[in-house]
């Protein structure tokens, strides 16, 4: 059974999500500030985390970070629509997705099944070695390099770095990429590909490995061995 943390303020969120969660199967636990979330998430190690960005004492963004140094959990961000400096903010920590308030408790449910879908195949043990003139990937191992150096990739990262280094010299559509990495089901922004992209080129540090195709998509460009 995958469980699920709900940390938010706002007991009616928490009841409504826990009302949709619990009859498909996963256990809830529930965090109505970041101190308390943050001490459930690390007792109780849940496979997912819904994170509310607007929490009394510790706010989501912080919490996030914390989380982000010790743990890789996949964690959905609950957003206002008045926090668009916010959703990027928290992209550009650590966080895999968001979903804006008020939003559709079905549409919720089908983006965490596709998330633990996703993080179900991610753990699957597979042995294969992408190696090319400067990066190489370790898919068994989930572990990167560039010119023999590591690289500390999310989840979320390595994946999207997996799809387009899987398919080199074409171009991969932010559809494409969504698809491959969130899952059918994703009902979010397209610019997430953006941002977590922007997130894996700057820690490949070496520039030209990820080519921007404008108004289509993304294209690595590292030569194979």
């Amino acid at each position: 059974m995958s469980k699920i943390l709900v940390i938010d303020d706002e007991p009616g969120i928490v009841k409504l999500i826990s009302a949709y969660l619990k009859p498909e199967g996963y256990e809830v636990l529930t965090a109505s500030d970041g101190e308390s979330g943050l001490k459930t998430a690390r007792a109780f190690k849940p496979d997912l985390i819904l994170l509310d960005i607007m929490l009394p004492g510790l706010d989501g963004i912080e919490l996030l970070a914390r989380l982000r140094r010790e743990s890789d959990v996949y964690v959905i961000l609950l957003t206002a629509r008045t926090e668009e400096t916010d959703k990027v903010v928290g992209l550009t920590i650590g966080a895999d997705d968001y979903v804006t308030k008020p939003f559709s408790p079905r549409e919720l449910v089908a983006r965490i099944k596709s998330a633990l879908r996703r993080i179900k195949t991610s753990a699957s043990p597979l042995d294969d070695i992408l190696s090319f003139e400067h990066v190489r990937l370790d898919t068994g191992a989930r572990t990167v390099s560039v010119d023999n150096q590591p690289v500390e990739l999310t989840a979320i990262e390595f994946d999207l770095l997996r799809a387009i280094a899987e398919n080199r010299g074409r171009v991969l559509t932010r559809e494409q990429l969504l698809e491959k990495v969130w899952g059918g089901s994703y009902f979010g922004e397209m610019r997430v590909v953006d941002v977590h992209l922007g997130h894996v080129r700057q820690k490949l540090g070496r520039e030209g490995l990820i080519t921007t195709v404008r108004g289509v998509g993304y294209r690595f460009e590292d030569q194979p061995l």
